[in-house]
C-alpha cells in the first residue's frame, strides 16, 4: 500500500509541474515588467556592442512598436561608446519584440524563429513586449557602423518590422 501511495504522490507532482511548465518556458510570453531583471551585466562582446550598465546610461531613446509592423522611430543615430536605455513600448494588440544585431544575424535568427517559433531565449539585446506593455533594454555601442533592430516573431520581420542604428565613430 505504501508503494502505491508513493507512486500516486509522484504522479500528482508530475502533473502539477507539467501544468505549470508551459507558462514558464514560453519564449515570447507576455510580460508585465517595465524592465528586465538582470542581476549581473554580461561582459560578452558582440559585433554590435555589449550589454550596458544602467548606471552608465548616457541617453534614453523611446521606441514604439505597432501592429502596422513598424518601429517609431525606425532610424536612430548614436555615438560609439554611448550607453543607451531603450524604452520599448508596444502600442499594438499582439506581442512584438526588439532584437538588436547585424543584418546577417537578424536574418539568420528570423529563419530560426520560423522553424522553432516557441524557442526560448532572453538575451540582453532583446526585449519581448506584450500588448500595451513597456520594457527597457540597456545597450552600449562599442563599435562604429550600421546595425539594426527588428521584430523576429515569424512574419513580422518579413512585413518590414525593421529599424536602423547608425553608430558614429568616436
Amino acid at each position: 500500500m505504501k508503494k502505491a501511495s508513493t507512486h500516486i504522490f509522484a504522479a500528482a507532482i508530475f502533473v502539477a509541474l507539467s501544468a505549470a511548465l508551459p507558462a514558464a518556458v514560453q519564449a515570447h510570453g507576455e510580460t508585465d515588467s517595465v524592465a528586465k531583471v538582470n542581476t549581473e551585466i554580461s561582459a560578452e562582446e558582440h559585433g554590435f556592442g555589449k550589454q550596458g550598465d544602467p548606471k552608465n546610461v548616457t541617453r534614453t531613446i523611446a521606441i514604439d512598436m505597432s501592429d502596422r509592423m513598424r518601429f517609431g522611430p525606425s532610424e536612430i543615430t548614436v555615438k560609439e561608446g554611448e550607453t543607451i536605455r531603450f524604452v520599448v513600448t508596444n502600442k499594438g494588440k499582439m506581442l512584438h519584440e526588439m532584437v538588436i544585431g547585424t543584418m546577417d544575424e537578424l536574418k539568420a535568427h528570423a529563419e530560426m524563429m520560423k522553424k522553432h517559433p516557441g524557442m526560448e531565449h532572453d538575451e540582453p539585446y532583446m526585449a519581448h513586449v506584450g500588448a500595451g506593455k513597456k520594457q527597457e533594454l540597456v545597450w552600449q555601442f562599442t563599435k562604429g557602423g550600421e546595425f539594426y533592430f527588428a521584430c523576429l516573431i515569424p512574419g513580422h520581420f518579413e512585413a518590414g518590422m525593421l529599424g536602423k542604428i547608425k553608430v558614429l565613430k568616436g
